[in-house]
């Protein structure tokens, strides 16, 4: 068993580091960089034609990775469905963005269906296809669980659609998802292993994935990973929560997701409702320490160092 899961690491991890050079050339040559708002933090100009969607490239080398050993481990299908739906919808929009030049990609109505037609996929493959329940985990009761009934299945799409969107936010720096994420994976590697649960591939081939693309995410990015990474990743935290029966434990492991969300939901809100004014500089949060003088990598460094504290602190409350 040990053996499959270093197999689903190293081979996600190499996939990764191969696939890098192949397809940052290939995104290069069709134009898909990234653009930069001009209202935006003034070093990030220097970014504008770096290649993006290169989620790929890990999604990619981790489903491999997953695949592979998924006649062993069936329960790692409906994580990859969220993955790959979720995926799929970011693709989409960095296509429409990038390619097709529409500033806006998907509109908000057209991403709000598509994840939710994802999330209700995911729930009925988990429902009638899977032993796993409803019932959550209740953090630092010893173990205790909690059934809401019906309340559930909406409380589910919160979870799945905030999760997902606040790792997309997240995803604004060199590094800072793909980092964060590997943090988590690894989190969701020890309990999987600790709890026999049949993902543990799944979240070694995305560590593995994760740390080979990082050979070229990390400060000074080569590519970037777009919403088609982002919202994958955001599909696999969820995914790998709910399958463990966990989604209480999302806001303590990814309080980095959490707290981007909510400065984002915190400064729409207060800037309506005082008709102009602002509580941080700018947001996603990190790039109000950015214009407060915090460079990238600082600003990843202590992200990541406070995903490793809090992933500690979740391993206590299990």
């Amino acid at each position: 068993m040990n053996l499959i899961l270093l197999l689903s690491l190293l081979i996600s991890f190499f996939a990764a580091v191969i696939l890098g050079p192949v397809f940052i050339p290939v995104l290069r040559k069709l134009k898909m960089g990234q653009t930069e708002r001009e209202e935006g933090v003034k070093s990030h100009l220097l970014k504008a034609g770096t290649p993006t969607m290169g989620g790929i490239i890990f999604l990619a080398a981790a489903s491999v990775g997953t695949f592979v050993f998924a006649g062993i481990y069936p329960k790692v299908v409906p994580v990859m469905i969220l993955v790959l739906g979720f995926g799929a919808v970011g693709f989409l929009d960095d296509y429409l963005k990038v390619v097709l030049k529409r500033s806006d990609g998907l509109l908000p109505w057209q991403k709000l269906i598509l994840q939710f037609i994802v999330t209700t996929v995911f729930l009925l493959y988990m429902i009638n296809m899977t032993d796993t329940g409803l019932e959550m985990i209740i953090p630092f009761s010893n173990g205790s669980t909690v059934d809401i009934g019906v309340i559930a299945i909406p409380f589910m799409y919160i979870v799945v659609l905030a999760t997902v969107n606040g790792v997309n936010f997240t995803d604004g720096l060199d590094g800072l998802a793909s980092s964060v994420t590997s943090v988590v994976a690894a989190f969701f590697i020890v309990v999987a292993i600790a709890k026999n649960a049949g993902l543990e591939p799944c979240a070694c081939a995305f560590l593995g994935g994760l740390m080979g693309f990082l050979v070229y995410n990390v400060f000074p990015a080569k590519v970037f990973m777009g919403d088609t990474g982002s919202l994958a990743l955001g599909g696999f935290v969820a995914g790998m929560a709910y399958m463990l029966n966990m989604p209480l434990f999302i806001p303590i492991v990814g309080i980095i997701y959490a707290v981007e969300l909510v400065s984002v939901v915190l400064q729409v809100t207060y800037f309506k409702t005082t008709h102009g004014k602002r509580i941080f500089k700018m947001t996603p949060i990190h790039h109000h320490f950015e214009l407060c003088g915090w460079s990238e990598p600082r600003i990843v460094a202590v992200f990541t160092i406070i995903t490793v504290l809090a992933s500690v602190v979740a391993l206590y409350g299990i």
